[in-house]
């Protein structure tokens, strides 16, 4: 057998730079490179692998792990999961950072490859600086809590156990099924340790990403399901998007007239103006799917988990007449809702369901014009949303009293509303700029009234809805599709949370754009608490007196050297967009907007923990609400 001497860490880029996927027809390196935070744990071992033979990698420099870790994940998902960075960071508390974006790529199905350095094997120095002691074992470290944010997780004490865990951690990665993120902690004594490896383990190694197909049985039963329905309704889930199944999805909903609603993860698979596309389902979905969901005897999910944002938390369904069809890879999640079940790669199980359907017509006739007309008059209405001193517009969520929103109003010094900014955003930029979002109130804004011309257009990472996801995210999609712009759709919380993958834009000549919504505090949440009954309670950023806070969120940007721009009216708006355009750095739009100016409701129902006892009437009618609400609820 012949081998080669190398350390763990100079094996470990040898091999990252020889994997391969294949997926129909087309072959292409799978790793494109790492994000990187060096520091004790990972400088003197994958750091001098890196510096010294990075082969085709290419390295960044991050600037928080977490952040650096949510670009890799937003590079792989824009990627439709075909590609992937890997992240390496120091032991202790830069390993700790990332165990939030893990769990982030874990609830999104998210390939990528996470290094987090770990305490010695030897323990010859124990305690090491930042290692954890535990009274009951020796074994325990940081990296323990990667156990339960990821799809594979192996500590490698050993130099030669590098090989048998890279190797899982790729099967894992690149299959469908499994795709999530595979966590490999690496003793920081044995990423300098010499082993002869086996040089055929360094090999080109190519993983094929065949799609799975549905047996003759799913198949027919399937097409029996749906030739029984009157009223079929197609959830377009996130499967979809990464399977490409956007032509056949199209095809099979004009052939037989079956109207198409999405999940956050599946928008922009099939795009927005397409004639039987109702848009968004669920709690932060249109009126015109949430109408369609409860009329339809049949769902047929395609690639969807069913999260209860997308289900209105199992209400959005008649199920005294709602049979269910699941098309899923996964198994597990083709068994939700006692559906029946198609294991299958979605594009290839719907072409092959497609011939058996011949002849068949749905019963709505022009009822999905109809529905589809209805909200489109209705988002007309939200984009010319105003705000006065005497009457704010009752249709908006109106929990503040008058005083408090003119409050707000002199504070900010704005009378902009969110639904009127993101709607003139829609119309202004680029139809083929990719949008990014993640927490508070603008993703449910954005699912109902942000239209997709283009496919794979919208970036929403909702599985997990991690605040601090947006500016990281974007930079990742700007490493996918460097010659299109980005745009990071944040508000002023999520800002304050992270944004200091700005910087690394910046450092690296990848512009971003963000356009912060500034509304002085966690809107989104200060509309749970006071939807059930809550006063407004630490959700508004008011200082020591107060105050509403005024922060000035331009002059932050302009500090780290990006082009910033202050736009509280849509004139300002549309103005600093189209000079936006013209940059080559990075830019940031700061736009002061008013509280209660999201959109909200649309017949769907979010089920919360409500005090059962309370002093407040409010809470106590917020429980009886609730309870009557349960009763509609599958259980299961």
């Amino acid at each position: 057998m012949e081998t080669i001497r190398l350390t763990a860490g100079q094996a470990l880029v040898k091999f990252l730079n020889q994997q391969y996927l294949h997926v129909d027809g087309k072959e292409f390196p799978f790793v494109e490179g790492v994000f990187n935070i060096f520091g004790h744990g990972n400088v003197l071992g994958i750091g001098e692998a890196l510096e010294q033979n990075p082969g085709h990698l290419k390295i960044y420099q991050g600037k928080n792990e977490q952040g650096m870790a949510h670009a890799a994940i937003a590079y792989s998902k824009q990627m439709l999961r075909q590609k992937i960075y890997a992240v390496t960071t120091s032991s202790g508390p830069g390993s700790a950072n990332v165990v939030t974006a893990a769990a982030t790529a874990f609830a999104n199905n998210i390939p990528v490859l996470l290094l987090p350095a770990d305490t010695f094997a030897t323990r010859q120095p124990d305690p090491v600086l930042q290692q954890l002691e535990h009274n009951h074992s020796l074994a325990v470290t940081t990296n323990d809590a990667f156990m339960s944010v990821s799809r594979f997780w192996d500590r490698v004490t050993r130099p030669e156990q590098l090989m048998s865990s890279l190797i899982r951690a790729f099967e894992v990665m690149t299959n469908p099924e499994t795709a999530g993120p595979a966590t490999i902690c690496i003793s920081q004594d044995v990423e300098g340790e010499a082993y002869d490896y086996d040089v055929k383990f360094f090999e080109k190694r190519v993983h094929y990403l065949d799609r799975k197909k549905a047996s003759e049985r799913e198949l027919k039963s399937a097409a029996d399901l749906i030739k029984e329905s009157k009223r079929p309704l197609i959830l377009v889930g996130g499967g979809a998007k990464y399977s490409e199944a956007r032509g056949v999805l199209i095809k099979l909903s004009e052939t037989h007239r079956i109207p198409l609603v999405e999940t956050q993860a599946g928008k922009s698979t099939v795009e927005s103006d397409f004639a039987n596309n109702l848009g968004g389902m669920g709690i932060t979905g249109t009126l015109a799917a949430n109408k369609a969901a409860y009329d339809a005897d049949l769902i047929i999910g395609i690639g969807t988990r069913y999260t209860d944002f997308a289900t209105s938390s199992k209400t959005a369904f008649n199920f005294a007449k709602t049979k269910f069809l699941n098309i899923n890879i996964s198994r597990m999640q083709a068994y939700k809702f006692d559906a029946f079940q198609v294991v299958a790669d979605a594009k290839t199980a719907l072409e092959e369901l497609v011939p058996l359907l011949e002849g068949y017509q749905t019963s709505y006739g022009n009822d999905i014009r109809i529905l589809k007309e209805e909200w489109l008059q209705e988002r007309d209405r939200l984009a010319q949303v105003t705000f006065t001193r005497k009457n704010f517009d009752p249709e908006i969520k109106g929990h503040f009293s008058q005083e408090i929103l003119n409050e707000y109003a002199d504070a900010l010094q704005t009378e902009l509303a969110q639904t009127t900014a993101l709607l003139a955003i829609n119309e202004t930029i680029s139809p083929d700029s990719t949008i990014i979002c993640s927490a508070g109130s603008l993703p449910g804004d954005l699912q109902r009234l942000w239209h997709s011309s283009v496919p794979n257009t919208y970036h929403l990472e909702y599985g997990y809805s991690c605040m601090g996801y947006e500016i990281a995210g974007a930079l990742g999609i700007k490493l996918a599709e460097p010659n299109k712009e980005v745009y990071s759709i944040v508000g002023d919380g999520s800002f304050l949370m992270l944004h200091t993958e700005l910087v690394t834009s910046l450092q690296y000549g990848k512009k971003i754009n963000i356009l912060l919504f500034d509304n002085a505090g966690y809107g989104c949440i200060n509309n749970l608490q006071m939807d059930n009954g809550n006063g407004s309670f630490f959700c508004e950023l008011r200082d020591h007196s107060q105050n509403i806070m005024n922060i000035d969120y331009a002059k932050v940007a302009e500090g780290y050297g990006a082009k910033a721009y202050k736009a509280n009216t849509v004139e300002e708006l549309k103005a600093a967009l189209e000079d936006s355009k013209q940059q080559n750095v990075s830019t940031l739009i700061e736009m002061k907007v008013l509280p209660k100016t999201m959109t909200d409701g649309y017949e769907s129902w979010w089920n919360v923990g409500v005090a059962e006892v309370s002093e407040r009437e409010t809470v106590r009618k917020a429980n009886e609400q609730r309870q009557k609400k349960l009763q509609q609820a599958k259980q299961y």
